[in-house]
């Protein structure tokens, strides 16, 4: 009998009329809040809250971090501005040894250079420095 039943070769699932509800209901409320999110009104509203929000944080976040500041002190851990600093420091030394790197890569093109051209400028200082390796 339940094989009778079974559409698709599939049992009868009581909870799919209760799916399709949810999927609608789900739908409806995501239209209606695309429709109420892309409204000047609510970008005003929103942004008039953000505003207020963060002008009566603002006192208690510098208190905040003014504690914070302190505790970390007192437990002899590095605080953000140390962190910063390190990062700046690291960068700074980053930099000065790309420079370096690049100065000594021009010197040694200077120097390599002279003995390419004395090499095709005189072909015996060539065959001096093979027949010295040779023996």
């Amino acid at each position: 009998m339940g094989d009778e039943q079974a559409t698709n070769g599939k049992p009868p699932d009581p909870m799919e009329a209760f799916r399709g509800l949810r999927d609608s209901y789900l739908d409806a409320w995501a239209k209606a809040m695309v429709e109420t999110v892309n409204t000047d009104a609510y970008a005003q509203s929103t942004g008039i809250v953000l505003d207020t929000y963060l002008s009566a944080s603002s006192p208690f976040r510098a208190a905040v971090e003014k504690a914070m500041l302190h505790v970390l002190e007192q437990l002899s851990m590095p605080s953000r501005a140390d962190f910063v600093g390190l990062a700046e420091r690291a960068t700074n030394i980053e930099m000065r040894l790309d420079d370096m790197d690049a100065k000594l890569d021009r010197i040694e093109i200077l120097l390599t250079k002279p003995e390419a051209n004395k090499r095709k400028a005189n072909p015996a200082v060539k065959n001096r420095k093979q027949n010295k390796g040779a023996k």
